[in-house]
């Protein structure tokens, strides 16, 4: 059986599982909601910007917990019944999720994508050239947008809070400029010579458009298959071409493939970079904001050789 169609058959009956549970009076959606309705966004990054925007009045959740790839997830049936229980789905869009719409086709829950009105930039290599590039959140004034359609949908599920929607979401996005004029200040203090960075998916697009810098990446968009003898060789010629002093690589995927450009070339490893999901409440990126501020003095200190 094709893997596509076995995953639509699983989650299709798994949805039919919870639908009869619910028929029953088992984990019934009025129990989820409690006393605030329900926000369920599909990773940790989204839940925490979200979380900010609905401040007391809205239980905000997110389907992957902290550490978890997105692109490829592969949702359980408890993730199914939570979205049947919740009264909002939030998503990125820009073709991230790619099991979304199998995720939410048979559960009749609104959703909106958070990312509608994103200029995109186009992914440039590999399989994937010429999509979208998904990872529009790398850049907090794209996040300004993120927050304009939350109000918009908050508002939308609970209209007699739409005052405190917009007041938490004009705060935020203060917050979101002063920290986009902190990543421009920081990464604009590097030499020309430095100004590349080379990472493992091709996830810092945006961030990259936004500080002046040159993009390098293994491979475009993380998948099931990476890092080709081709795509290293290539990254390897890039970095000695440009005499890149350091390279990275997310904390979701495996650093081998960068560890061998590392290896061919000298360069240094310069560290983990957050994307695609936050850490815990203990670890480096707790919130979008750090996880910002992480990457940018990550990459800096790299790259102008002062990393510890």
């Amino acid at each position: 059986m094709p893997k596509r169609f076995a995953r639509s058959a699983w989650i299709a009956c798994a949805t039919t599982m919870v639908f009869l549970l619910a028929a029953c009076g088992i984990g019934s959606a009025s129990a989820a909601r409690a006393e605030r309705p329900v926000v369920l966004t599909t990773f940790t990054v989204l839940a925490d910007i979200a979380a900010n925007v609905a401040g007391d009045h809205l239980r905000v959740e997110s389907i992957t917990k902290a550490g978890a790839e997105i692109h490829g997830y592969e949702p359980t049936p408890d993730d199914i019944k939570k979205a049947a229980g919740a009264d909002l789905i939030i998503d990125n869009g820009l073709q991230l999720e790619a099991w979304f719409g199998q995720f939410v086709a048979e559960i009749d829950v609104p959703h909106a994508v958070v990312s509608e009105g994103v200029t995109p930039i186009d992914i440039a290599e590999d399989a994937y050239r010429g999509r979208a590039n998904p990872h529009a959140w790398m850049s907090p004034l794209n996040v300004q947008i993120y927050v304009d359609n939350m109000v918009k949908a908050f508002s939308d599920l609970d209209p007699d809070n739409t005052a405190a929607f917009k007041a938490n979401g004009t705060s935020y996005k203060r917050q979101l400029q002063r920290l986009h004029d902190e990543l421009v200040g920081a990464l604009g203090r590097l030499p020309d010579n430095e100004r590349a960075l080379v990472t493992c998916e091709g996830a810092f697009s945006y961030l990259a458009r936004d500080a002046g810098l040159t993009e390098r990446y293994v491979w475009a968009v993380n998948a099931e298959q990476q890092a080709t003898p081709q795509q290293i060789t290539r990254t390897i010629e890039f970095v000695e071409r440009n005499k890149v002093p350091a390279v990275f690589c997310e904390s979701t995927v495996s650093d081998a493939p960068m560890r061998q450009v590392v290896s061919a070339t000298g360069a240094r490893f310069g560290g983990v970079l957050y994307v695609d999901s936050l850490s815990g409440p203990d670890g480096p990126v707790p919130t979008y904001l750090d996880l910002i501020r992480h990457d940018a003095d990550t990459i800096v200190n790299a790259l102008t050789g002062t990393a510890r």
